[in-house]
């Protein structure tokens, strides 16, 4: 088990921040990360010049360094042999919270993995601020982030979304959103959803409803701004139902014969399983498949 105590050394050696950053309104910069930001030894920005920007603004002098997705692994080292010398790193993204749906990870991994500390703050998140305002039970939630680009792999991944009781948390581009809406209510059904568009910027909006109310919006209005997804969940009974229904077409025999192929049971657990399944005597399943050995 490995133990930190975030701030029994801090001065003695080297750090890792994770420092959020806002996501349009730069009022919900916090004081502590201000004072993060310029007391670090160095800032490590997904995008150097949205970063030099924001330091401009707070009056920031430290120097910025890039990490980002396509150089995080010789970024990502050089970083750490700093951090391990002693140097005080912040790490941000372009807006939000580092790791969530942006680069951070590994860094966070190698860090922990060579026994530095990593020190996260609170601060701005889309996600968060979207779902709290939704209307839409917050809790639990699944945070999910971006689906796949293309739509064969988006209605995999809605497939097994459907299954997801919690009330589900997407991120979606403006160009991607009617044919991800398109999918999801094939996927998902007609679910209640709520659209939350250009969060704490001014034009934040947010347009609740269902989701073939959603898709009707997004064909008949331009469709700007960087979207949060809050979707209502699965019902328990609904999935209950999905469940039982499955084999109801199935004979006997196909029915033990699904558990063996797909599942590896042997036919003992597969006929176990079978009669479960099927409110009936272990007996009575066992004689219908005519097990030979």
């Amino acid at each position: 088990m490995q133990q930190q105590k975030s701030f029994e050394r801090e001065h003695e050696k080297g750090i890792l921040y994770l420092v959020p950053t806002p996501i349009g309104n730069l009022e919900d910069m916090t004081f502590r990360a201000i004072r993060i930001m310029k007391e670090a030894d160095l800032i490590a920005a997904e995008d150097t010049r949205n970063t030099k920007k924001l330091c401009n603004y707070f009056e920031i002098e430290t120097p910025v360094t890039s990490y980002h997705e396509h150089n995080k692994e010789s970024s990502g080292h050089k970083l750490i042999e700093k951090i391990k010398d002693g140097a005080r790193v912040a790490l941000v993204s372009d807006a939000g919270m580092p790791t969530i749906s942006d680069p951070g990870t590994e860094l966070v991994a190698e860090a922990i993995a060579e026994g530095l500390t990593v020190v996260p703050l609170p601060g701005a998140n889309a996600a968060l601020t979207a779902l709290i305002a939704s209307g839409i039970l917050p809790q639990p939630f699944y945070y999910y982030g971006f689906l796949q680009r293309g739509k064969k792999d988006k209605k995999k991944e809605l497939e097994l979304l459907a299954k997801q009781t919690a009330t589900i948390v997407l991120y979606e581009s403006p160009h991607r959103l009617k044919e991800t809406l398109s999918v999801m209510l094939d996927g998902l059904g007609d679910r209640k959803i709520v659209l939350c568009r250009e969060l704490t910027k001014k034009y934040e909006e947010f347009l609740r409803g269902t989701i073939s109310e959603a898709l009707a919006w997004a064909g008949a209005e331009e469709v700007r701004g960087e979207f949060v997804l809050i979707i209502e969940g699965a019902s328990h009974d609904a999935i209950s139902e999905e469940e039982n229904q499955w084999w109801e077409t199935l004979s006997l025999e196909d029915h033990v014969e699904h558990y063996i192929s797909n599942e590896q049971m042997n036919s003992k657990e597969a006929i176990k399983q079978t009669a479960k399944d099927r409110a009936m005597q272990k007996r009575e399943v066992y004689q219908a498949y005519h097990i030979k050995e």
